[in-house]
């Protein structure tokens, strides 16, 4: 469980501070993004994030733990379904904030609380393979190859003469 902070809760006790982050974080995964303060967001990150660190687990104790916070059933299937085979690969990080200025009314800063969907890109290979890489020799170059960069040349050439004969 996240820890809890000290001093003033969000507006209100603690029971009211966890159901309004569980309905902050319903609505993250209904819309993939929400606009908020930037306490509120920073307080919401643990908690969606572990939310969906137990959907990656996808077992039915996961959903049944993931269900007693959120509540409704349509969030957390499209919780368990779609946002945790999106982020599989992922090993947190699930979240984003993003700054946006501030509100007009009380100058609260604003940001927007995104889901990170993309996909993860594979990591660099350690020094030692690209050393050994670099180290073996280069090999000529392949028939195929020398024929490509001989049409790309043409190709180029006869572009420039068009260009010529345009002027």
């Amino acid at each position: 469980m996240p820890k809890p902070t000290k001093g003033a809760r969000l507006g209100g006790g603690p029971a009211h501070e966890r159901l309004m982050l569980t309905n902050l974080a319903a609505a993250l995964f209904t819309h993939k993004s929400i606009k908020t303060t930037e306490t509120r967001a920073k307080r919401l990150r643990p908690v969606a994030e572990r939310l969906v660190t137990f959907a990656k687990r996808g077992d039915l104790h996961a959903r049944r733990r993931v269900l007693a916070s959120i509540g409704d059933k349509t969030v957390v299937h499209e919780l368990f379904t779609e946002i945790a085979p999106q982020v599989a690969l992922r090993d947190g990080g699930y979240t984003r904030i993003t700054k946006l200025g501030f509100r007009k009314g009380d100058n609260a800063s604003m940001v927007q609380m995104e889901l990170v969907l993309e996909p993860v890109t594979p990591k660099a290979k350690p020094a030692k393979a690209s050393a050994a890489k670099a180290s073996a020799p280069v090999a000529e170059e392949t028939p195929v190859e020398a024929e490509t960069v001989e049409a790309e040349t043409v190709e180029a050439d006869a572009a420039d003469a068009s260009a010529e004969e345009a002027k």
